[in-house]
């Protein structure tokens, strides 16, 4: 297989991320997803806008943590790029 696929920071498609990445962009911010106070860190990478309903239906959310969702959807979209 050949193909592409990304779930990022800077982007939730191949696309996306590389323009992002070629613009400058950074995916580093402020945690949003959760409270920080009790950490020293308040900054990282999170993604942000994965449509997570193209990939899987309510009960695969459920049962699977979101790094997991991210990598199954970076392969898909390869397994679309190959053809």
């Amino acid at each position: 297989m050949t193909g592409m696929g990304i779930v990022s920071p800077v982007g939730s498609a191949v696309e996306t991320a590389w323009k992002a990445v070629l613009a400058g962009q950074s995916g580093i911010g402020p945690v949003k997803r959760f409270d920080v106070s009790a950490f020293p860190v308040r900054f990282a990478g999170e993604v942000s806008g994965f449509d997570q309903d193209r990939y899987f239906d309510s009960k695969d959310l459920r049962r699977m943590d979101d790094f997991m969702h991210y990598g199954v959807a970076a392969g898909v979209q390869a397994v679309e790029d190959a053809g």
